[in-house]
């Protein structure tokens, strides 16, 4: 048997229904098992802390430099 693969995207979704109805209900409706919902959700909490700091800083260096470029009072000569 095939073992299937889910996006992060699709993994989070699955864990944020997961977190508002019973966990083993969510998994049969899914196709996963409970031990891999548990794991994701642990992977989860554990990016949620070290990865948050990282990404909010890479959208604050986006935006500062954006802003030059949006800027519509700077003359294109």
């Amino acid at each position: 048997m095939k073992k299937e693969r889910f996006s992060e995207a699709k993994m989070l979704r699955i864990l944020c229904e997961a977190y508002q109805k019973k966990v083993p209900e969510v998994a049969r409706k899914h196709g996963v098992s409970k031990q891999a919902m548990y794991v994701w959700r642990l992977r989860d909490e554990t990016l949620a802390n070290d990865d948050v700091r990282g990404l909010r800083q890479l959208e604050l260096e986006y935006w500062r430099l954006k802003k030059p470029a949006a800027d519509p009072t700077l003359g294109v000569a």
